[in-house]
């Protein structure tokens, strides 16, 4: 009879570490980090005309590489974030929305669809033709939209355990340069690299300042312009499937693509001369980093508003045939983000910022490494301070094709009172 009562205390004392255990094994698993990556090819057939900016796009005749959209998926415990490359110009929200609806897994407000703002890829915008019509292929753009969702879910089914190694560096070489000042660019390579549990590294996030336009629009080509040789490097070199992020690019760090006599070599070998530097200055610069296990991750949005006042801008998005156009009140929304990600902080541009402003906020964000995502979630032309906003000839254009001149001012509020009001990333020795 006594001993009852021990055979009872027994079996409740088993039961309860039994279920102590298996809690304690399903919280490890649930916040174990993962990482995933896939790609689609997106290049058109046949041919289409390609688009470097405002205005009729311009007749092909060939293709040099291929254009993709890459995505690239984080998961720790219950937070998922996507971040998404498409080679073309740019990815407005009417596009990038329909992209979300079609994803399963993630939040729509954690999908970050960046633009790598190649100049020889189809228009994504509806510039006008100027015919009476639109430049954009509306059939395509479906295609485009269904398979950035397909490289987006595949890339959550590919989802594993995974490390991650970030760092900052200086790219040295002859990549890029401010063409209306040279030395006035960010020359920062930011890279996030994720590790399999084999050791290899089976993904790697370049995010880096400039516009690859080395072909640009006007060589009868459609290619993804440096970027491509830039991924294909990574490969090569034992990177695993490469990511590119545009960052500040804005007015106009560009591809230092200048020869010997100054004018510049618009040739698809220029395109992997500099996309295969890139490459190697981005791995040089991640080999030594350490590696983050169990990096924290945290992603936040925010929806901000900014008026119009380029008639220029507001004429486009009223004909556009993808839906954009402002509000009564004469203004445009957008999504901003801030992710961190171990030791680093993310936030999200939707246009091309000068580099004074790309500047600014990496030295107020509180990440060990600070990215900016430029182009994504939205391409709203260039974004300048007030202070630069039609202040040099120089700038004209730039002023002309950005929504207006509070634009830039009222974005650094934003993302700041964004970043400021976000947890502290992860601080490592």
């Amino acid at each position: 009879m006594k001993s009852r009562p021990n055979v009872r205390w027994f079996c409740r004392s088993t039961a309860f570490v039994f279920l102590f255990c298996f809690h304690a094994i399903w919280a490890a698993c649930a916040a174990e980090f993962r990482a995933g990556i896939a790609v689609r090819i997106v290049s058109p057939e046949p041919l289409l005309p390609v688009s470097g900016g405002v205005g009729p796009s311009h007749k092909v005749t060939k293709k040099e590489g291929e254009l993709t959209v890459r995505a690239l998926v984080f998961e720790h415990g219950s937070t998922r974030v996507a971040i998404v490359a498409a080679d073309f110009l740019g990815f407005p929200s009417a596009l990038g929305n329909r992209v979300r609806a079609q994803v399963r897994g993630i939040p729509p407000e954690n999908i970050l669809i960046g633009a790598t703002h190649t100049h020889s890829a189809p228009d994504c915008y509806g510039f006008p033709d100027g015919k009476g019509g639109f430049a954009a292929d509306l059939k395509y753009l479906d295609i485009v939209c269904a398979k950035m969702a397909d490289a987006i879910n595949e890339a959550i089914n590919n989802l594993q355990t995974a490390t991650v190694k970030i760092a900052t560096g200086e790219a040295k070489g002859k990549i890029a340069y401010n063409y209306y000042a040279p030395q006035l660019y960010d020359p920062r390579c930011h890279i996030i690299q994720a590790i399999g549990t084999d050791g290899k590294p089976f993904a790697t996030l370049v995010n880096y300042a400039i516009h690859p336009e080395v072909l640009g629009s006007d060589q009868g080509i459609l290619s993804p312009d440096l970027i491509g040789p830039l991924c294909d490097r990574i490969q090569e070199k034992g990177g695993g499937t490469a990511i590119f992020m545009n960052g500040a690019q804005g007015g106009m760090i560009t591809a230092d693509c200048r020869g010997p006599d100054g004018k510049d070599i618009r040739t698809w070998p220029e395109c992997v001369r500099i996309g295969q530097l890139l490459a190697d200055e981005a791995l040089r610069i991640v080999q030594p980093a350490s590696v983050q296990r169990e990096p924290k991750l945290f992603c936040v949005a925010r929806t901000i508003t900014f008026p119009v006042e380029s008639p220029l801008l507001l004429a486009i998005m009223k004909a556009s045939p993808l839906g954009h156009s402002p509000n009564q009140a004469g203004r445009v929304s957008t999504q901003l983000n801030v992710v961190n990600l171990g030791n680093a902080q993310i936030v999200t541009i939707p246009g091309e910022a000068l580099a004074n402003i790309g500047y600014y906020l990496k030295r107020k964000m509180h990440g060990q490494h600070n990215f900016l995502f430029g182009l994504t979630n939205d391409a709203f032309g260039y974004i300048l301070t007030k202070e630069d906003w039609g202040s040099f000839k120089r700038y004209d254009y730039v002023s002309r094709t950005g929504l207006g001149e509070l634009t830039g001012q009222l974005y650094i509020e934003e993302a700041l009172r964004l970043v400021d009001q976000s947890p502290r990333p992860e601080k490592l020795e």
